[in-house]
Protein backbone atom coordinates (compact mmCIF):
# COMPACT_ATOMS: atom_id res chain seq x y z
CA UNK A 1 0.00 0.00 0.00
CA UNK A 2 2.80 2.38 0.92
CA UNK A 3 4.70 1.67 -2.31
CA UNK A 4 1.52 2.31 -4.33
CA UNK A 5 1.03 5.68 -2.66
CA UNK A 6 4.64 6.60 -3.33
CA UNK A 7 4.29 5.58 -6.98
CA UNK A 8 1.16 7.69 -7.48
CA UNK A 9 2.83 10.54 -5.66
CA UNK A 10 5.78 10.46 -8.04
CA UNK A 11 3.45 10.26 -11.04
CA UNK A 12 1.15 13.04 -9.83
CA UNK A 13 3.16 16.02 -11.23
CA UNK A 14 3.33 14.40 -14.67
CA UNK A 15 -0.37 13.52 -14.63
CA UNK A 16 -1.32 17.05 -13.58
CA UNK A 17 0.77 18.58 -16.37
CA UNK A 18 -0.70 16.17 -18.93
CA UNK A 19 -4.20 16.99 -17.73
CA UNK A 20 -3.67 20.74 -17.95
CA UNK A 21 -1.79 20.70 -21.26
CA UNK A 22 -3.73 17.90 -22.94
CA UNK A 23 -7.20 17.22 -21.56
CA UNK A 24 -8.30 20.77 -20.76
CA UNK A 25 -7.58 22.15 -24.28
CA UNK A 26 -9.34 19.13 -25.81
CA UNK A 27 -12.54 19.64 -23.79
CA UNK A 28 -12.39 23.38 -24.46
CA UNK A 29 -12.23 22.80 -28.23
CA UNK A 30 -15.01 20.20 -27.91
CA UNK A 31 -17.30 22.72 -26.21
CA UNK A 32 -16.46 25.55 -28.61
CA UNK A 33 -17.31 23.28 -31.55
CA UNK A 34 -21.01 23.51 -30.60
CA UNK A 35 -21.05 27.31 -30.77
CA UNK A 36 -21.08 29.90 -33.53
CA UNK A 37 -18.31 32.17 -32.30
CA UNK A 38 -16.73 34.92 -34.36
CA UNK A 39 -14.82 37.38 -32.22
CA UNK A 40 -15.06 40.18 -34.81
CA UNK A 41 -18.84 39.90 -35.21
CA UNK A 42 -21.27 42.52 -33.93
CA UNK A 43 -21.65 40.88 -30.53
CA UNK A 44 -18.39 38.90 -30.38
CA UNK A 45 -20.10 36.36 -28.13
CA UNK A 46 -20.51 32.61 -28.67
CA UNK A 47 -23.99 31.50 -29.76
CA UNK A 48 -25.16 27.92 -29.20
CA UNK A 49 -25.81 26.13 -32.52
CA UNK A 50 -25.68 22.48 -31.48
CA UNK A 51 -24.20 20.20 -34.14
CA UNK A 52 -24.59 22.74 -36.94
CA UNK A 53 -20.82 23.18 -37.34
CA UNK A 54 -20.36 19.45 -37.79
CA UNK A 55 -23.21 19.25 -40.33
CA UNK A 56 -21.61 22.13 -42.19
CA UNK A 57 -18.44 20.10 -42.69
CA UNK A 58 -20.19 17.57 -44.89
CA UNK A 59 -21.11 20.19 -47.49
CA UNK A 60 -18.08 22.48 -47.24
CA UNK A 61 -16.09 22.22 -50.52
CA UNK A 62 -13.10 23.98 -48.96
CA UNK A 63 -12.86 21.42 -46.17
CA UNK A 64 -13.44 18.44 -48.47
CA UNK A 65 -10.86 19.72 -50.93
CA UNK A 66 -8.30 20.33 -48.19
CA UNK A 67 -8.90 16.88 -46.75
CA UNK A 68 -8.55 15.13 -50.12
CA UNK A 69 -5.31 17.01 -50.87
CA UNK A 70 -3.98 16.14 -47.41
CA UNK A 71 -4.73 12.45 -47.90
CA UNK A 72 -3.07 12.42 -51.33
CA UNK A 73 -0.05 14.23 -49.93
CA UNK A 74 0.15 11.92 -46.90
CA UNK A 75 -0.08 8.69 -48.88
CA UNK A 76 2.49 9.89 -51.43
CA UNK A 77 5.11 11.08 -48.95
CA UNK A 78 4.72 8.20 -46.50
CA UNK A 79 5.00 5.52 -49.21
CA UNK A 80 7.94 7.31 -50.87
CA UNK A 81 9.78 7.73 -47.59
CA UNK A 82 9.22 4.13 -46.56
CA UNK A 83 10.54 2.79 -49.87
CA UNK A 84 13.54 5.14 -50.04
CA UNK A 85 14.31 4.73 -46.34
CA UNK A 86 14.25 0.94 -46.56
CA UNK A 87 16.47 0.89 -49.66
CA UNK A 88 18.99 3.26 -48.06
CA UNK A 89 18.93 1.28 -44.81
CA UNK A 90 19.68 -1.90 -46.75
CA UNK A 91 22.66 -0.17 -48.32
CA UNK A 92 23.90 1.22 -45.00
CA UNK A 93 23.83 -2.20 -43.35
CA UNK A 94 26.72 -3.23 -45.62
CA UNK A 95 30.24 -1.91 -45.23
CA UNK A 96 31.59 0.43 -47.91
CA UNK A 97 34.12 3.28 -48.04
CA UNK A 98 32.76 6.53 -46.66
CA UNK A 99 29.80 4.87 -44.91
CA UNK A 100 30.08 6.97 -41.74
CA UNK A 101 30.39 10.19 -43.73
CA UNK A 102 27.36 9.38 -45.89
CA UNK A 103 25.28 8.44 -42.85
CA UNK A 104 26.17 11.75 -41.18
CA UNK A 105 25.36 13.81 -44.28
CA UNK A 106 22.14 11.89 -44.83
CA UNK A 107 20.92 12.64 -41.29
CA UNK A 108 21.57 16.40 -41.49
CA UNK A 109 18.01 17.35 -42.66
CA UNK A 110 16.63 16.03 -39.38
CA UNK A 111 18.55 18.74 -37.52
CA UNK A 112 16.82 21.54 -39.45
CA UNK A 113 13.57 22.97 -38.06
CA UNK A 114 10.54 22.66 -40.38
CA UNK A 115 10.16 26.44 -40.58
CA UNK A 116 13.79 26.73 -41.76
CA UNK A 117 13.22 23.94 -44.29
CA UNK A 118 10.25 25.80 -45.78
CA UNK A 119 12.21 29.07 -45.95
CA UNK A 120 15.21 27.40 -47.58
CA UNK A 121 13.15 25.62 -50.22
CA UNK A 122 11.29 28.85 -50.87
CA UNK A 123 14.58 30.58 -51.68
CA UNK A 124 15.62 27.72 -53.96
CA UNK A 125 12.37 27.88 -55.95
CA UNK A 126 11.93 31.64 -56.46
CA UNK A 127 11.83 32.35 -60.24
CA UNK A 128 14.82 34.39 -61.37
CA UNK A 129 16.69 33.74 -58.13
CA UNK A 130 16.48 30.11 -57.05
CA UNK A 131 18.64 27.32 -58.45
CA UNK A 132 15.68 25.03 -59.21
CA UNK A 133 13.97 27.27 -61.82
CA UNK A 134 17.34 28.19 -63.37
CA UNK A 135 18.61 24.66 -63.96
CA UNK A 136 15.23 23.17 -64.88
CA UNK A 137 14.86 25.81 -67.58
CA UNK A 138 18.47 25.54 -68.75
CA UNK A 139 18.74 21.75 -68.86
CA UNK A 140 15.19 20.61 -69.60
CA UNK A 141 13.37 23.73 -70.85
CA UNK A 142 10.81 23.55 -68.01
CA UNK A 143 9.12 26.80 -66.95
CA UNK A 144 9.18 25.94 -63.26
CA UNK A 145 7.09 28.30 -61.12
CA UNK A 146 5.41 27.19 -57.88
CA UNK A 147 3.55 30.49 -57.69
CA UNK A 148 1.87 29.97 -61.05
CA UNK A 149 1.46 26.24 -61.64
CA UNK A 150 -0.47 24.16 -59.12
CA UNK A 151 1.16 20.87 -60.13
CA UNK A 152 4.63 22.36 -59.60
CA UNK A 153 3.69 23.60 -56.13
CA UNK A 154 2.17 20.28 -55.06
CA UNK A 155 5.11 18.24 -56.38
CA UNK A 156 7.58 20.56 -54.65
CA UNK A 157 5.86 20.12 -51.28
CA UNK A 158 6.18 16.35 -51.72
CA UNK A 159 9.87 16.57 -52.62
CA UNK A 160 10.51 18.86 -49.66
CA UNK A 161 8.85 16.51 -47.18
CA UNK A 162 10.60 13.45 -48.63
CA UNK A 163 13.97 15.23 -48.41
CA UNK A 164 13.30 16.28 -44.82
CA UNK A 165 11.96 13.05 -43.34
CA UNK A 166 13.48 10.19 -45.35
CA UNK A 167 16.56 10.23 -43.04
CA UNK A 168 14.28 9.53 -40.07
CA UNK A 169 12.81 6.51 -41.84
CA UNK A 170 16.29 5.36 -42.85
CA UNK A 171 17.55 5.47 -39.27
CA UNK A 172 14.56 3.54 -37.90
CA UNK A 173 14.84 0.93 -40.66
CA UNK A 174 18.59 0.67 -40.11
CA UNK A 175 18.06 0.02 -36.41
CA UNK A 176 15.51 -2.67 -37.23
CA UNK A 177 17.71 -4.35 -39.85
CA UNK A 178 20.72 -4.31 -37.53
CA UNK A 179 18.70 -6.10 -34.84
CA UNK A 180 17.53 -8.93 -37.11
CA UNK A 181 19.10 -12.36 -36.52
CA UNK A 182 21.58 -13.32 -39.24
CA UNK A 183 21.19 -17.10 -38.97
CA UNK A 184 17.85 -17.47 -40.84
CA UNK A 185 19.13 -15.38 -43.80
CA UNK A 186 22.41 -17.29 -43.99
CA UNK A 187 20.59 -20.62 -43.78
CA UNK A 188 18.18 -19.61 -46.55
CA UNK A 189 21.07 -18.61 -48.83
CA UNK A 190 22.79 -21.92 -48.15
CA UNK A 191 19.55 -23.76 -49.05
CA UNK A 192 19.48 -22.06 -52.45
CA UNK A 193 17.24 -19.03 -51.92
CA UNK A 194 18.16 -15.86 -53.81
CA UNK A 195 18.34 -12.43 -52.21
CA UNK A 196 14.86 -11.43 -53.42
CA UNK A 197 13.33 -14.52 -51.79
CA UNK A 198 15.20 -13.81 -48.56
CA UNK A 199 13.95 -10.22 -48.63
CA UNK A 200 10.35 -11.20 -49.35
CA UNK A 201 9.94 -14.20 -47.05
CA UNK A 202 12.31 -13.37 -44.17
CA UNK A 203 13.43 -9.76 -43.98
CA UNK A 204 10.12 -8.01 -44.69
CA UNK A 205 7.99 -10.20 -42.35
CA UNK A 206 10.46 -9.72 -39.50
CA UNK A 207 10.64 -5.98 -40.22
CA UNK A 208 6.86 -5.43 -40.23
CA UNK A 209 6.67 -4.14 -36.60
CA UNK A 210 9.33 -1.53 -37.42
CA UNK A 211 7.66 -0.63 -40.71
CA UNK A 212 4.22 -0.20 -39.12
CA UNK A 213 5.62 1.80 -36.21
CA UNK A 214 7.47 4.11 -38.61
CA UNK A 215 4.32 4.46 -40.71
CA UNK A 216 2.41 5.29 -37.53
CA UNK A 217 4.78 8.17 -36.71
CA UNK A 218 5.07 9.56 -40.23
CA UNK A 219 1.33 9.34 -40.81
CA UNK A 220 0.60 11.57 -37.83
CA UNK A 221 3.29 14.07 -38.87
CA UNK A 222 2.19 14.26 -42.52
CA UNK A 223 -1.49 14.78 -41.66
CA UNK A 224 -0.71 17.83 -39.55
CA UNK A 225 1.93 19.48 -41.75
CA UNK A 226 1.59 23.28 -41.72
CA UNK A 227 4.67 25.43 -41.19
CA UNK A 228 7.05 24.29 -43.93
CA UNK A 229 4.32 24.10 -46.58
CA UNK A 230 2.92 27.48 -45.59
CA UNK A 231 6.35 29.09 -45.87
CA UNK A 232 6.97 27.44 -49.22
CA UNK A 233 3.68 28.10 -51.02
CA UNK A 234 1.33 29.87 -48.61
CA UNK A 235 -1.31 27.28 -49.55
CA UNK A 236 -1.34 28.26 -53.23
CA UNK A 237 -1.43 28.81 -56.07
CA UNK A 238 -5.17 28.77 -55.67
CA UNK A 239 -5.76 26.06 -53.10
CA UNK A 240 -3.39 23.48 -54.61
CA UNK A 241 -1.34 23.11 -51.41
CA UNK A 242 -4.01 24.14 -48.92
CA UNK A 243 -3.75 21.11 -46.69
CA UNK A 244 -6.01 20.57 -43.72
CA UNK A 245 -3.62 22.19 -41.23
CA UNK A 246 -3.43 25.36 -43.32
CA UNK A 247 -7.21 25.27 -43.78
CA UNK A 248 -7.75 25.15 -40.00
CA UNK A 249 -5.26 27.99 -39.53
CA UNK A 250 -7.14 30.16 -42.03
CA UNK A 251 -10.53 29.39 -40.52
CA UNK A 252 -9.39 30.28 -37.01
CA UNK A 253 -6.81 33.02 -37.56
CA UNK A 254 -8.00 34.71 -40.77
CA UNK A 255 -11.76 34.23 -40.62
CA UNK A 256 -11.79 34.14 -36.76
CA UNK A 257 -14.50 31.46 -36.91
CA UNK A 258 -13.62 29.67 -33.70
CA UNK A 259 -16.64 27.39 -33.58
CA UNK A 260 -16.26 25.99 -37.08
CA UNK A 261 -12.46 25.78 -36.70
CA UNK A 262 -12.93 23.72 -33.53
CA UNK A 263 -15.29 21.36 -35.35
CA UNK A 264 -12.80 20.86 -38.17
CA UNK A 265 -9.99 20.24 -35.67
CA UNK A 266 -12.03 17.63 -33.81
CA UNK A 267 -12.93 15.76 -36.99
CA UNK A 268 -9.30 15.69 -38.14
CA UNK A 269 -8.25 14.53 -34.67
CA UNK A 270 -10.82 11.73 -34.77
CA UNK A 271 -9.77 10.72 -38.29
CA UNK A 272 -6.10 10.58 -37.26
CA UNK A 273 -6.99 8.61 -34.14
CA UNK A 274 -8.89 6.00 -36.17
CA UNK A 275 -5.99 5.56 -38.61
CA UNK A 276 -3.51 5.17 -35.77
CA UNK A 277 -5.82 2.71 -34.02
CA UNK A 278 -5.98 0.57 -37.18
CA UNK A 279 -2.19 0.59 -37.42
CA UNK A 280 -1.94 -0.36 -33.75
CA UNK A 281 -4.29 -3.31 -34.31
CA UNK A 282 -2.20 -4.41 -37.30
CA UNK A 283 0.99 -4.15 -35.23
CA UNK A 284 -0.58 -6.19 -32.42
CA UNK A 285 -1.71 -8.90 -34.80
CA UNK A 286 1.74 -9.16 -36.37
CA UNK A 287 3.32 -9.43 -32.93
CA UNK A 288 0.98 -12.28 -32.00
CA UNK A 289 1.70 -14.13 -35.25
CA UNK A 290 5.46 -13.89 -34.69
CA UNK A 291 5.10 -15.30 -31.18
Amino acid sequence: MRSNRMGWGLLAPTLIILGIMGLLPFFYVLVVGFFDWNVVSATGKPIWTGANNFRRLVFDPNFLGAMSRTLLFTVTVVVSELVLGFVLAQALVKEFPGKSFFRTIHALPLMVAPIAVGATWRLMTVPGFGIAPYYLDRWFGIDYNIGRYAEHAFATTILMDVWHWTPFVTLTMLAGLSALPKEPMEQALVDGANRWQVLRHLTLPMMMPVIITTTFIRLMDALRVVDEVYLLTGGGPGDSTRFIGIHIWRVVMTWTDYGYGSAVSLLVYYFTLVLCWLLFIALTQIGRQQE
